[in-house]
């Protein structure tokens, strides 16, 4: 029987040796921006809203410009929303993401089979 081979990638940007965004930042903006939640963007995601929020609060303090837009509760109820520089951050991630996702599986038969 054959043994399992598989090539894995994932691409993170660290800000000073720290994770600061990566698949799972980009995959909560997906959610902000689908639900205008960022309760809702947690649920879906099947995480805490307090880790949700702390991912939020860091991605606004440690990015150049906020990412997302926090509306407190009321009477019409709280609210979540992308930024510009969110939107475009997402956007662009994804992109390169893509290109680097078809870039590894054009070469990955012939690396697995050297394995």
């Amino acid at each position: 029987m054959g043994t399992a081979k598989e090539l894995k990638l994932r691409c993170w940007i660290d800000i000073d040796g720290k994770k600061f965004f990566g698949p799972g930042r980009a995959q909560l903006l997906s959610m902000i921006d689908k639900n205008g939640s960022l309760s809702k963007a947690a649920k879906e995601m099947g995480m805490s809203y307090r880790k949700a929020w702390s991912m939020v609060e860091d991605m606004n303090q440690r990015g150049q410009q906020p990412y997302v837009e926090l509306h407190k509760g009321g009477t019409k109820g709280g609210g979540a929303e992308l930024t510009e520089t969110g939107k475009k951050v997402l956007s662009t991630f994804l992109k390169m993401n893509n290109k680097i996702t078809a870039t590894v599986q054009q070469h990955t038969d012939e690396m697995l089979a050297l394995i």
